[in-house]
């Protein structure tokens, strides 16, 4: 979905350094075992770590969403917006080169008694075709882009969620204290009140003038 949002040139950046990627690094999944992935994945500590980055990803994924319909229904921006939109669109993600390495490793364990390498560079051209192939049926289907920019958003937003919950794991990091402490509740709500109040009335003074 992000890539549809990309010049042809750009797509094609992308594609190739993902199945680069793939080709390049089967020397190194060869020597990953099931119980070794499977401990990566029961890793706690790890799991919280990856939420990080998938919440940051998400969160850039999000900004660039927000930025694009500002530029399609606000009008002239300034040149740093611009420069800052272009910046937020290239970017394809961190997580999709993890991604592709456990599917690697996935088809490697499937096609077992293939040669490793044929497999790595047939399945490098295979996402190669598919990530160019894909953006262009996305285009076509959704041809709108305001469409497609509310789909992205409701899309990361999902995968945020998603990702929280599978990393938590059922554990709980946090407790909540008991008592409430309502003092400090209510100055915030308070605090929150003014400001917002403050807000309010500076942009109808702004209007009235």
């Amino acid at each position: 979905m992000k890539l549809t949002f990309l010049k042809a040139w750009q797509v094609a950046v992308v594609a190739v350094i993902c199945a680069l990627f793939i080709g390049l690094t089967w020397n190194f999944a060869i020597a990953r075992s099931r119980n070794e992935i499977s401990a990566w994945l029961g890793n706690q500590q790890l799991m919280l770590d990856t939420s990080v980055v998938l919440t940051l990803e998400v969160i850039w994924q999000m900004a660039y969403c927000m930025l694009s319909g500002k530029l399609i229904y606000d009008g002239k921006v300034s040149r740093r917006t611009v420069w800052v939109y272009r910046m937020l669109r290239f970017f394809p993600g961190i997580l999709i080169l993890p991604v592709l390495f456990y599917l690697q490793i996935q088809v490697m364990y499937f096609f077992s008694g293939i040669d490793f390498a044929l497999i790595s560079w047939s399945l490098a051209v295979l996402v190669l075709f598919t990530m160019i192939g894909g953006t262009y049926a996305l285009r076509l289907l959704l041809p709108q882009k305001a469409l497609r920019l509310e789909l992205l958003f409701l899309s990361a937003a999902l995968v945020l969620i998603l990702g929280i919950v599978s990393t938590v794991n059922g554990s709980t990091n946090f407790k909540g204290s008991d008592p409430i402490e309502w003092r400090a509740l209510l100055t915030f709500i308070a605090i929150a009140v003014l400001c917002g109040g403050i807000g309010y009335f500076r942009k109808k003074q702004k209007k009235w003038k």
